[in-house]
């Protein structure tokens, strides 16, 4: 089985992280690095409409439904139940495709039922060439629901001291959890320069400065107009910024 490349974002809220994670969406499609799964793991669901996809359930929304699998139907195995439940999980497009993870199950216990979810989770990745995870600021999601490792954590900022701050705890935060990346960079999102306190907070956290993304008015009438951000033109200046930041960073992410 092939292993997917697989590049995830993180960052607080209010930075434009899944604007920016539709943009490396949109790159690698247009670099060929398909065919491609996006995974909205925040649980404030936001992806399916910067991609132009909507799933009709959630991974979340189907473990709890089937209560720690104590409803499957009788003589059906439980992990044949569930792979048809989280089936209908997935949302197809053209070479991207999108799952959503949804809001925390609560405090039940299902651990039947992760186990086999983490089982699904690697079977479906190997299937795409690139996957695409939206995470939430936390890196819950990476730690508990996929045995895969990250090959390039995109953690994404604005251009304040304050949003840095945000990103270096994203990255104590992935130590801590001992999520297996092989590599962190730095997106600060909205800009097109940085202020010098805010070079020099970046250099003394020892954060790896990817790239640069302006605020791009098209990004705002595509978000008005309920259109894809993967139809935006070339020559808006997002895109352009993302597509230079991933060829810089190489057609592997962080992979050896």
């Amino acid at each position: 089985m092939a292993v997917a490349e697989v590049i995830a974002l993180a960052g607080k809220g209010g930075t434009g992280k899944t604007t920016v994670a539709g943009l490396v969406v949109r790159s690698l499609r247009q670099a060929r690095r398909v065919p491609i799964l996006a995974v909205d793991a925040d649980p404030n669901v936001c992806f399916d409409a910067a991609l132009g996809l909507h799933p009709t359930r959630t991974i979340s929304g189907v473990l709890h439904a089937s209560q720690g699998l104590r409803g499957v139907p009788e003589g059906v195995p439980k992990a044949t139940y569930l792979e048809y439940e989280l089936e209908a999980c997935l949302a197809e497009g053209r070479d991207v495709d999108l799952i959503e993870m949804g809001r925390p199950e609560g405090p039940a216990c299902y651990c039947s039922a992760n186990h086999l979810l983490r089982n699904y989770m690697d079977r479906l990745m190997g299937a795409y060439r690139t996957v695409v995870v939206d995470n939430e600021a936390g890196m819950e999601h990476l730690s508990r629901r996929t045995t895969r490792d990250v090959d390039l954590l995109l953690i994404v900022s604005d251009a304040s001291q304050v949003g840095i701050r945000s990103a270096q705890r994203i990255r104590e935060l992935v130590t801590e959890l001992a999520v297996p990346v092989r590599r962190m960079a730095l997106v600060v999102n909205r800009a097109t320069r940085l202020p010098p306190e805010v070079e020099t907070a970046i250099a003394d956290n020892g954060l790896e400065l990817a790239g640069l993304v302006p605020d791009d008015p098209r990004i705002l009438e595509f978000e008005l107009a309920g259109r894809p951000l993967l139809d935006l033109p070339d020559d808006a200046p997002a895109v352009a910024a993302v597509e230079r930041m991933l060829a810089a960073l190489g057609p592997e992410g962080g992979r050896a």
